[in-house]
């Protein structure tokens, strides 16, 4: 992915930690949706205490600029709403 387009428009963050199913089914279906548009950072919940806490069994978690698109499953209806208001869209 380049760093200087998608940097710009954000990237989307899915909370989430080895083992988890739920967690490699939503990234399995998230990064052909997003491709060449966003990132994708996946973050271990369990390598920050207070992600820890948080999100313990609330993940997968996907998140984009800080606010929650969905949890559990990929509501693909909200990533390509996203997709659609980004700028070149």
């Amino acid at each position: 992915m380049s760093e200087s387009s998608e940097s710009n428009a954000g990237s989307l963050r899915v909370y989430s930690r080895p083992g988890c199913h739920l967690c490699e089914i939503m990234v399995e279906e998230l990064l052909p949706l997003v491709s060449g548009r966003l990132q994708v950072e996946v973050v271990d919940i369990d390598s920050r205490p207070d992600w820890k806490q948080e999100f313990d069994v609330r993940i997968p978690l996907l998140e984009f600029r800080g606010q929650p698109v969905c949890q559990y499953r990929l509501d693909v209806s909200a990533v390509q709403d996203i997709l659609a208001k980004l700028p070149g869209s």
